[in-house]
């Protein structure tokens, strides 16, 4: 007999079965689903008509069952299974605002756990069943949630469950796109960003990283990762730098077989497994063939960073962390199970077509050469919004972003986009225009090649969905999952990341570390007003950059510099904005400046006379150069509190903590300080712990630090390594696999094996 789990009024009861050497099945009492019994077992009936069909019977492979089930689909529903919603807020609704019953949530009463409006009309009318999680109330109401739209799904059609999916969720940086994840009032485990795994130089510690996230994820009902984020960091400007593994192709591939393996390996059910399990977490990695080599490290959210080039010819290398990575994996999964290419052109690259479209669009990247010469099949997903209309050049992020195909229909991208190869529409939640593609398509090849090519992303799709266990159970029980998100356990191992991830640069006559409880003055940090990612003004603040109660629990804590024994001060690397300027535009010049990682207002005398990349369309901008032009760093006073600690420090020592999200030219400051300890995303706890000696660093720079904005402007944006190294004053090069510990320079097996690759 069932197991029944009492659920507070109004929400559906989640009845268990227990099937001898067999998955638990979960199933709402109000779906109307059946059980079946066969040959001693039971399975989810789920089209609810009394036989036993393929797709139902856990027994067969993930692939079969999926076949079984695309081809009994309607094409509304495989059109809809193609949608993958844009980001969702639990309460809330859609990050622009949804409403409950008409009404906004604040104003409607209704509980943290009810389905918006927009949510049931996605799954109801629109048939969709991808649905983008971003921020989360807390563990509790989210399983609530999801057992709310997994029951809803259940009984409907022929029953498909809900495949939920995040972006990262476990760094520090819950202000941006790339990790909106980490929003919320609780919290996962904390990690280091990606680029801190990287520093750690040490896979083990990333695949460690999967296998717990993968269990936090599956307990807030998540079943897709969109993540990695496996682009070569080439340009050192580019501001997703912090999300990747670095600029090296070596590390780079390792750590992101490690994060795969992580996410999607786990205990399965079957006498012989594949890998599968009810903790394994799809990996969606991104981004196909690479996004890290845009021109003049501009980013493609933006029309002005819509280009990526290869002026060495290096296109290639860019691949490896896929072919070679996240295709090869070493556990059972064998590889990713699904990719999304970037918003970029990759400039030049198509070599059938001659076509300069964004990534997705492009059949030769997407069939050619991902499906066809690297023999991958799994699911292809667009990142978000490309189908819809671009503005025009902007510095705002909500613009759609159809590079190269903005003179197409909404419809007619979605169409060029299932053309190319791609199964999934990243960022819509409408079905009508993947239905109106589909009827493009009939009548250009006829209904027997549209149906059997929808039917081929179905299948891909589908399959990923039974391989995770959900046809089964895709029901969770919130007090479990309350306990098993930021469990001691994970948090326990997520700070021991932390401190294998901080990098000591410099340490002048050994000054670190401090032992002694001794007296310490840490400046405020003064920042001006600014625009957030989501376009939303941020004010002015002049606050203390860290808690000085952790402080305090290791060194006494003065604001008094002339009663200090050493100064702290806390940055930033430099951040210059998106290389895109609407005032430079408005006053006649072609909008285009420069990014800088200096701290001080810098002039670009050495940029390119020409772009090579260029849009000849009247509304846009063939030659995209910027020489001459100057930007302001947007934190440029975290130089200044070093320089004014320097000087009100009179002679006493004065130590630098960094958090960088980019390469930072540190030659500003450098020579002024006596230590530098440099983290990627890290509690002040751990920062501490280093400072004071309790744990020695062992952080390798997973990049090039470069000497000045010369060379960063001479670099080829496609090649690694390839700037002139940072030379500090006691004579060490801030090259790639550069690090201090108490005894000096680290020279070990991790040195050995990633720093050969540059001889």
């Amino acid at each position: 007999m069932p197991n029944q789990q009492t659920s507070l009024t109004n929400e559906p009861v989640i009845q268990y079965l227990n099937n001898p050497q067999g998955p638990t099945l979960g199933y709402s009492d109000t779906s109307g689903v059946r059980i079946i019994e066969k040959d001693g077992l039971y399975f989810k009936n789920l089209s609810k008509d009394g036989v036993l069909k393929p797709y139902e019977d856990w027994r067969l492979p993930a692939e079969e069952r999926a076949k079984d089930l695309a081809a009994r689909l309607p094409i509304e529903e495989i059109a809809g299974l193609m949608l993958h919603s844009y980001p969702q807020m639990i309460p809330g609704g859609d990050m622009m605002g949804g409403t409950y019953g008409g009404q906004s949530f604040a104003q409607s009463g209704a509980k943290p756990w009810e389905l918006s409006d927009q949510q049931l009309e996605f799954l109801l009318r629109d048939h969709g069943r991808h649905v983008l999680i971003m921020m989360i109330e807390n563990p509790e109401t989210m399983a609530r949630w999801n057992n709310r739209a997994q029951a809803t799904a259940e009984g409907v059609g022929f029953g498909i469950p809900l495949n939920n999916s995040s972006d990262p969720r476990h760094g520090f940086d819950a202000s941006t796109e790339f990790n909106g994840g980490a929003g919320g009032a609780f919290r996962v485990s904390h990690w280091p960003e990606t680029l801190g795994l990287a520093a750690t130089f040490d896979p083990k510690i990333t695949r460690r990283f999967g296998e717990i996230a993968s269990k936090e994820y599956r307990a807030l009902g998540l079943t897709t990762a969109l993540s990695p984020q496996i682009d070569l960091a080439t340009d050192p400007r580019w501001m997703r730098y912090s999300g990747t593994f670095g600029e090296d192709p070596q590390l780079s591939t390792d750590m992101a077989r490690a994060y795969v393996d992580g996410f999607q390996t786990s205990e399965g059910y079957k006498e012989f497994s594949d890998g599968w399990g009810i903790d394994s977490v799809n990996a969606m990695v991104k981004h196909w063939p690479g996004g890290g080599s845009g021109e003049s490290g501009r980013d493609a959210h933006f029309g002005c960073g819509k280009y990526a080039v290869y002026p060495g010819n290096n296109f290639e290398v860019h691949l490896k962390p896929f072919v070679e990575g996240v295709f090869q994996l070493e556990g059972k999964t064998g590889r990713a199970s699904a990719v999304m290419p970037y918003y970029t052109i990759s400039y030049g690259q198509d070599t059938f077509n001659g076509e300069n479209v964004g990534n997705s669009y492009n059949r030769y990247l997407i069939t050619d050469l991902l499906r066809e010469k690297y023999g991958y099949d799994g699911v292809v997903c667009t990142d978000w919004g490309i189908t819809n209309n671009d503005i025009g050049l902007k510095d705002s992020i909500f613009n759609g972003k159809s590079w190269g195909v903005e003179h197409l229909t909404v419809a007619e991208r979605h169409y060029k986009l299932m053309m190319a190869g791609v199964d999934q529409f990243g960022g819509n939640s409408d079905v009508a225009p993947v239905l109106e593609a589909y009827r493009m398509g009939v009548t250009e090849h006829g209904e027997g090649f549209m149906r059997k090519r929808l039917e081929k992303s179905a299948v891909r799709l589908l399959t990923n969905m039974f391989r995770t266990g959900l046809f089964e159970n895709s029901y969770l029980q919130p007090e479990a999952s309350s306990k098993i998100v930021g469990s001691s356990e994970f948090v326990k191992a997520g700070y021991e990341a932390q401190l294998k991830s901080m990098v000591l640069l410099k340490n002048k006559g050994q000054i670190l570390p401090i032992m002694e409880r001794k007296k310490v003055y840490i400046p405020k940090r003064y920042l001006p007003q600014s625009k957030t990612w989501y376009g939303t003004m941020q004010p002015e603040s002049y606050e203390y950059p860290v808690d000085l109660r952790i402080v305090a629990e290791y060194y006494e804590v003065t604001d008094k510099p002339e009663e200090a024994d050493f100064g702290l001060v806390f940055v930033e690397s430099p951040k210059s904005g998106v290389g895109y300027s609407q005032e430079d535009a408005e006053q006649g010049g072609n909008g285009y400046v420069p990014l800088s990682l200096q701290y001080r207002p810098y002039t670009a005398e050495h940029a390119r006379e020409c772009s090579i990349a260029g849009d000849p369309r009247e509304n846009d901008v063939l030659n995209r150069t910027y020489k001459g032009k100057s930007v302001t760093t947007y934190n440029s006073h975290d130089l200044d509190a070093v320089l004014e600690t320097k000087a009100k420090m009179q002679g006493k020592p004065v130590i630098v903590s960094m958090l960088q999200s980019n390469p930072t030219i540190v030659a500003e400051f450098e020579s002024e300080v006596d230590a530098i300890l440099t983290n990627f995303g890290a509690q002040v706890k751990a920062i501490m712990e280093v400072l004071t000696g309790a744990v020695e660093p062992c952080g390798l720079l997973p990049f090039q630090m470069p000497a000045n904005m010369k060379t960063v402007e001479e670099q080829l944006e496609d090649v690694p390594h390839d700037v002139e190294c940072h030379i500090d004053s006691e004579g060490h090069a801030y090259d790639f696999g550069f690090g201090l510990n108490w005894s000096g320079v680290i020279e070990d097996s991790r040195t050995a094996r990633y720093r050969k690759v540059l001889l």
